[in-house]
């Protein structure tokens, strides 16, 4: 197989799960001695989540796309950024490279669209649930996303930065994950739901609701794996 490049660190938390997952898919394929090729570039986190608060973009376009080209010279031949709200500078990062860097939100309507869904939520950070970078992807493969409501959505954001991101699992805040679900499936008829922060599925597992989850770790990295095969 090919080396997959992943931008990690954002958080080391779902580096870790995407390390995992690709190699459980290369032991799957090739044998339990197996494992993946992969090359980590491992950003701070402490400066990303600053430079999110701060809004300064143009400076984490420069960050993510300096680690996306070292990747492609250490020999990549994709990129994971392993972080849902850091496909926010993906489109500075293409403009660099001249190898695939994966969409975590088209791999993901792939699968939705697979099970013929059309209406699902989409959980994250703030600015996954709020900006448009991600729900128009989705919406241009014909699905309609339905974000929480604001309250719901400090909840969830908070959860993810203050305790997800650490490793924390706490009980009351994965009752809150899934009463926030429950709603919106009485209220909007949700058929399933995005699990749109690389660090969720640490909390909500398919076990816990009644509709599918879509959880994009593990679909970004399958996408990835399968094109390095």
């Amino acid at each position: 197989m090919n080396a997959i490049g992943l931008i990690g660190g954002i958080t080391p938390q779902s580096t870790i799960m995407y390390y995992e997952v690709l190699n459980g898919l290369a032991s799957k394929k090739y044998g339990n001695k197996h494992s993946a090729k992969v090359i980590i570039n491992s950003v701070d986190f402490g400066e990303i989540s600053r430079l999110q608060q701060e809004g300064k973009w143009d400076v984490l376009d420069k960050i993510m796309a300096e680690a996306a080209m070292s990747l492609e010279k250490a020999g990549a031949a994709c990129i994971l950024i392993c972080a849902n709200t850091m496909h926010l500078t993906i489109d500075a990062i293409r403009k660099e490279v001249g190898i695939p860097v994966i969409h975590i939100a088209d791999a993901t309507s792939e699968k939705i669209k697979e099970k013929q869904l059309k209406k699902v939520i989409l959980l994250g950070t703030k600015y996954t649930m709020e900006k448009r970078f991600y729900i128009d992807i989705l919406e241009s493969h014909g699905i309609h996303v339905i974000v929480p409501n604001e309250d719901d959505r400090e909840i969830i954001h908070n959860v993810i930065y203050d305790e997800l991101s650490y490793g924390i699992l706490k009980e009351n805040s994965k009752r809150s994950y899934l009463n926030i679900i429950s709603k919106l499936v009485d209220a909007e008829g949700a058929e399933g739901v995005i699990l749109g922060c690389t660090e969720i599925p640490l909390l909500i597992k398919q076990e816990d609701v009644v509709i599918p989850i879509f959880d994009t770790t593990t679909i970004h990295a399958t996408e990835a794996f399968q094109l390095s095969i």
